[in-house]
């Protein structure tokens, strides 16, 4: 079936106000659950003073959410301001080497911030993994930067490490993991594409330029090291028509996201909920799936504004970063699903697609998934819950490969041959709509617990089938199909501008 296939308006329509009738449903008990039990004991410690004239209360249980806009707001905004002044001075000044200016200017920002025994932690590792890839050797990369990573993830060896930077900075526990994390990252990024390099090797302080640069350095995203060199080193500095236009109202976005989260914060306590599992088990089946889906909503909105933020200060200093996530409501497929677009792309160049290739074939798909989420989890920090995760993804991945095959082979293709597009799009669609809650129930996993993501599949799969089952699978199915709908209008737009200069 082709993405073009449309179906009738009416149809469209009648998905859209099932949709929508059933998000407010959803989102009326969660509201509801939120204001009959604000004054519980299992709240108190992360539901604290919101809006006093209002008389509502805020949910404060993600942690990180707090501490960048609170305790890290006045820190980071000082920063990075710092950052476009500077460069922007220095870039006027002497466009040639704003690379080395954006160095100076983050290694100052790091010292300040963190002091000398961490920059010089930091330099160890770049030194090591600098010299091992002037030998040229990408399996030898591979397993120097995993095994510097694993230091920092791994105990004792993280604690340690951590161990050699003194000092009671608040938040030095989150900065020193953080700019650590993502500078193996980047070092591993640098010694394979200086693998790639056919004439010589890149120096010691294109490596610095790289890893040292503020926007990136303690909280991402990873951009991979030939697209930072390319463009961090290009003098020509002329921006394309509307582009500061674009940045401006990309920034206004990311402050409504911020207001609508607190605003939302206040009424749905969807992260608290979860925690008490008392509680939980009370709740509808209804409630359950909306809690479900709204915890990967949020941290989907929380990945696209603190990246966003980031990419708003590196697009001001002429870089192209990687875009912030797809929204997990657009998702309906396991290879599109992640929270990180630049370690996505990361793992995607060195390790999904280098093994994988074209990922056709079943037993290199099986291998390149498995060495995906081995890297994945030592990323993330080797746990229970992580390996539960990257366990389930990976099947997810593979899954859908194996589903296509077999519906590419006969009665299976017979039958839809002699299909009309509009039928096969709908049963693919039911398809679709089963695999969204796979997603959501894998990945539900990571960002609350074990205990809440079982209760979710066995109220939702098991007690509540088939009313609840059935009644919830075609309120996605109307989702899919809407999201399919754009994806489609997006082809036919995306054809006729390709199209359009033929003409000309």
């Amino acid at each position: 079936m082709g993405i073009k296939a449309a179906l009738p308006k009416f149809e469209l329509y009648l998905y859209t106000v099932v949709l929508g009738l059933a998000l407010a449903w959803a989102a009326s008990w969660i509201v509801e659950a939120s204001s009959e039990n604000v004054s519980r004991k299992t709240f108190k410690g992360s539901v604290q003073t919101g809006w006093t004239y209002f008389g509502r209360k805020m949910d404060v249980a993600d942690f990180e959410w707090v501490m960048w806009f609170t305790t890290f707001r006045n820190h980071i905004l000082f920063a990075l301001s710092g950052h476009v002044i500077f460069a922007k001075i220095c870039s006027l000044a002497s466009p040639k080497h704003r690379g080395m200016v954006y160095m100076v200017y983050g290694l100052t920002a790091i010292l300040i911030t963190m002091g000398w025994s961490f920059i010089s932690l930091i330099l160890a590792h770049c030194v090591m993994l600098y010299t091992v890839a002037l030998i040229k050797r990408k399996s030898l990369c591979i397993v120097a930067g995993l095994c510097s990573l694993a230091t920092f993830k791994l105990e004792p060896y993280g604690s340690w490490q951590a161990g050699f930077v003194t000092g009671s900075f608040e938040l030095q526990d989150i900065l020193f993991y953080g700019g650590c994390g993502f500078s193996i990252m980047r070092c591993m990024s640098f010694a394979l594409e200086n693998c790639e390099k056919k004439d010589g090797n890149y120096s010691f302080i294109d490596l610095l330029k790289y890893n040292f640069y503020l926007p990136f350095f303690y909280f991402g995203p990873i951009m991979t090291f030939d697209l930072f060199h390319v463009q961090a080193n290009n003098p020509n500095l002329t921006r394309k028509d509307r582009e500061l236009w674009d940045i401006t109202i990309k920034a206004l976005v990311h402050l409504g996201a911020i207001l609508m989260v607190d605003v939302f914060f206040h009424f749905l306590y969807i992260l608290t909920i979860p925690g008490d599992m008392k509680l939980v088990k009370q709740l509808s089946d209804w409630s359950l799936a909306g809690l479900a889906y709204s915890n990967l909503v949020y941290d989907w909105v929380k990945a696209a504004v603190m990246f966003g933020v980031i990419n708003t200060v590196s697009r001001l200093d002429h870089l192209d970063p990687p875009q912030p996530p797809k929204c997990i409501t657009m998702l309906y497929v396991f290879a599109e699903t992640h929270f990180d677009r630049g370690i996505n792309d990361w793992l995607c160049k060195y390790v999904y697609d280098y093994i994988g290739k074209d990922h056709d074939g079943i037993f290199r798909e099986l291998v390149a998934t498995f060495c995906t989420f081995f890297v994945t989890t030592l990323w993330l920090g080797p746990c229970e819950i992580v390996y539960i995760w990257s366990f389930f993804n990976c099947f997810g991945l593979n899954f859908e490969l194996w589903v296509a095959k077999l519906c590419s082979l006969p009665p299976f293709s017979t039958i839809e041959g002699v299909m009309s597009e509009a039928m096969s799009r709908r049963i693919r669609g039911v398809f679709n709509a089963m695999n969204f809650w796979q997603i959501i129930l894998y990945n539900v996993l990571a960002l609350n617990s074990l205990d809440f993501a079982k209760l979710v599949a066995k109220r939702l799969l098991v007690q509540g089938f088939p009313m609840s089952t059935l009644s919830l699978l075609f309120v996605t199915y109307c989702g899919i199909q809407l999201i399919k709908e754009r994806e489609r209008n997006l082809a036919l737009a995306e054809e006729a501008a390709a199209e359009k200069p033929k003409t000309e």
